[in-house]
């Protein structure tokens, strides 16, 4: 993009930093436009309504998408892509990862007039790059990606407050996304456009991943005679994940940072018998941890040695692959 592109007139990098007044009485607002109002598309319109701008349109297909634009969005018409483009200043392309390409390249085939439109996507997945067809036509483009997890329930608006960004944007466009993310009650955190796939698996990896484990955990404590899972894991949880963000690695407790093969051993053995599944995932996460305990010289070579050696490959019976 032209370095001397500035931001519509009608964008937050134009008026004064921080809140004057009443939401509706700070200058630069903007009408927004969300398509797919979802869980996601639906939070931030709330949010940016909440900032003083005005949530003017929406295209919203299922009936859950509609209903969330009733209940959260109140002021918008249910309308096409097209019109709800038309009707925006800033646009919302709140859809999934897989749909985007397609959604920017079939409103630029449109014609829809996107020139000097702010054009902000959510996926963690995509830089700017992906945008290309509406950029080409004059649109300017935003990833703003919130690092939260959304599930469509009243609370999500709230949680909002205080969580990172990550976004992306031509530089001449940064402090406009900066001070969309800030309005929203975020922090944005700058992603450089080649590091989007990288930053997204971290996340994934982090958060959907904690997910099954918590599950699977549970699951097996259910199988062991534990009644109640959940409250037997929360306070153990609870503590891991604080000593992880506060200490990293050398947070870890447990039989492989001890060195515990005969114990690690047992537990593979028993999982083989119970859950194939559970081992395979215990196996290639014992191994990964074991890597950084010894890196980290948490883990003497030796320890290490006998570790790995119980961590073989193997069926699920115990025998040698």
């Amino acid at each position: 993009m032209d370095s001397r592109v500035t931001p519509p007139s009608g964008a937050p990098g134009n008026g004064p930093s921080g809140p004057v007044g009443r939401p509706e009485d700070r200058p630069a607002r903007l009408a927004v436009g969300v398509l797919g109002p979802g869980r996601v598309g639906s939070a931030l319109g709330a949010a940016l309504a909440r900032a003083g701008h005005r949530v003017v349109a929406a295209a919203a297909v299922s009936e859950a998408s509609r209903r969330r634009t009733e209940e959260r969005l109140p002021g918008a018409v249910v309308t096409t892509p097209q019109e709800t483009v038309a009707a925006a200043d800033l646009v919302l392309l709140t859809v999934p990862d897989d749909v985007l390409p397609e959604l920017a390249e079939g409103l630029a085939a449109t014609d829809v007039p996107v020139e000097g439109k702010l054009l902000a996507h959510t996926s963690g997945r995509f830089g700017t790059g992906v945008l290309a067809p509406l950029t080409r036509a004059g649109g300017l483009p935003l990833a703003l990606h919130p690092v939260m997890t959304f599930t469509g329930r009243p609370d999500d608006l709230n949680r909002l407050t205080g969580i990172s960004f990550g976004v992306t944007a031509p530089e001449p466009l940064r402090p406009v996304a900066e001070a969309l993310v800030v309005e929203m009650g975020g922090e944005p955190v700058w992603i450089p456009e080649e590091r989007r796939p990288l930053y997204h698996a971290a996340l994934a990896g982090g958060a959907n991943h904690l997910v099954t484990l918590v599950v699977e955990a549970m699951d097996l404590l259910r199988a062991a005679g534990a009644p109640e899972p959940g409250r037997m894991l929360g306070p153990l949880l609870g503590a891991a994940l604080d000593n992880a963000l506060r200490l990293g690695i050398n947070g870890l407790t447990g039989p492989v940072a001890r060195g515990d093969a005969g114990t690690v051993r047992a537990h593979v053995d028993e999982l083989g018998r119970v859950s194939p599944e559970s081992r395979r995932a215990y196996v290639a996460l014992a191994r990964l941890t074991a890597d950084r305990a010894l890196a980290a010289g948490m883990l003497k070579p030796e320890d290490a040695e006998r570790l790995l050696g119980v961590l073989a490959d193997r069926t699920a019976d115990g025998t040698a692959d």
